[in-house]
């Protein structure tokens, strides 16, 4: 997954800031893993970062390939423009052709030399508005374009073709119709072999923006008191062709169900042990938990598998009030919802946590502030932990912790 860090907002709030671009990035890249632990998110194997010096490296070699090729050019102001006009398959991905692209909104003052207004730019020269972001290359100091940063952290990793690229709808132009142009005149082959667009997400119905008053971080709903368990299903619970409506309903929904589930696991768990190892019997027929799979299959249908889910629920309490359920049918489903959770990591958290030292003494700190009655100590100290990833209960036995 790339981390591009080198773009206008974040040159423009580092330098509003008065501080570097490692140092005002920085942040955002820790709270980044820090939700992905929330949430649950295995990592990827790489964490790409636009502005190292290895990846600056391979993005003005690709814009140099891209020049000799006569596929870009440098402008009058120095900065370099990928040439569209030799890229005849641009538009295949969001099914227009060239002919239809047409130039909208303001011009900048420095795009100007452009050949074709729609050309789009691969490094970007050096301005006061710059600062000290910059870097050297053959066509002076400057900076790279956003399109070939990700083609070249995606390229210099994963090779000339990737299997499976994701991204959000509102990418497909012009990101990755650039991303295309520029990586397969490089290359000479394909891309990207299969292509996974999410829909937006939207807060009640509205897209999420601040002008609104609708905006919410992980971090806001943690701090309510919601689990990062929680936020997972609802955003697992719908397929990630539609538009996900995130309302708080939908979160409230998302408790009740879970609670459901664990209510079953733990069911079929003290169900196991009163039941004789002797009594084997075939899976009955309406339990049929290859849907599951089958769902997946489709699409990475996410939807149907985890209604698919308590459809197993519903029909297996059912056999369990009737006294239908062997000991062989219980550990199949004990094992089946264990291979579901290997998939949407939804387990509940019955396990002794293992906790980090930096939670454990912020939990001990605010076990003292509170039995000091220091309530706003003890809610500073929440926020701290819930930043982290964790989730606080406080109950008559102490301070419960969740992920």
């Amino acid at each position: 997954m790339n981390l591009t860090d080198v773009e206008d907002k974040t040159i423009r709030a580092c330098h509003e800031a008065g501080t570097s671009l490692a140092d005002f990035t920085r942040p955002f890249k820790e709270a980044f893993f820090q939700d992905l632990n929330t949430l649950r998110i295995r990592r990827a194997e790489f964490y790409p970062e636009a502005s190292a010096p290895v990846h600056i490296g391979r993005m003005i070699e690709m814009i140099a390939t891209l020049i000799k090729r006569g596929h870009a050019y440098q402008a009058t102001d120095g900065s370099v423009y990928f040439r569209l006009s030799t890229f005849p398959m641009y538009g295949r991905l969001a099914h227009f052709h060239l002919d239809e692209l047409r130039p909208s909104g303001r011009v900048k003052s420095d795009e100007y030399g452009k050949e074709n207004m729609g050309d789009f730019a691969l490094w970007k020269a050096w301005d006061e508005k710059d600062n000290a972001v910059g870097w050297d290359s053959p066509w002076g100091v400057g900076r790279p374009g956003w399109h070939i940063e990700c083609s070249a952290m995606a390229t210099g990793i994963l090779g000339p073709s990737i299997d499976i690229h994701c991204g959000g709808e509102d990418n497909i132009f012009p990101h990755h119709e650039a991303e295309i142009a520029q990586s397969e005149c490089v290359t000479g082959k394909p891309f990207v072999r299969l292509w996974m667009h999410c829909r937006h997400l939207l807060v009640n119905g509205q897209k999420m923006s601040k002008s609104r008053g609708n905006s919410l971080t992980l971090r806001d709903l943690l701090y309510q008191g919601w689990t990062g368990r929680e936020v997972r299903y609802v955003l697992a619970s719908t397929r990630y062709r539609e538009p996900l409506n995130f309302t708080f309903e939908s979160l409230a929904g998302a408790r009740s169900t879970l609670r459901r589930l664990d209510e079953w696991t733990q069911r079929l768990h003290s169900r196991i042990s009163s039941i004789s190892l002797q009594s084997t019997t075939p899976v009955p027929p309406q339990l049929d938990t290859a849907a599951f799979g089958r769902a997946l299959d489709n699409d990475l249908n996410t939807s149907a598998a985890l209604g698919n889910v308590f459809d197993i629920v519903r029909d297996s309490n059912r056999l369990l009030d009737q006294g239908k359920l062997s000991f062989s049918n219980i550990a199949f489903l004990e094992d089946w919802i264990k291979q579901v959770h290997s998939v949407f990591c939804l387990e509940p958290n019955y396990r002794q946590l293992e906790l980090p030292n930096k939670v454990t003494s912020l939990l001990l700190l605010r076990e003292q502030a509170r039995a000091k009655r220091q309530w706003n100590i003890s809610d500073s100290l929440r926020k701290e932990i819930l930043a982290l990833g964790w989730n606080i209960k406080d109950t008559k036995q102490g301070q419960e912790v969740s992920w």
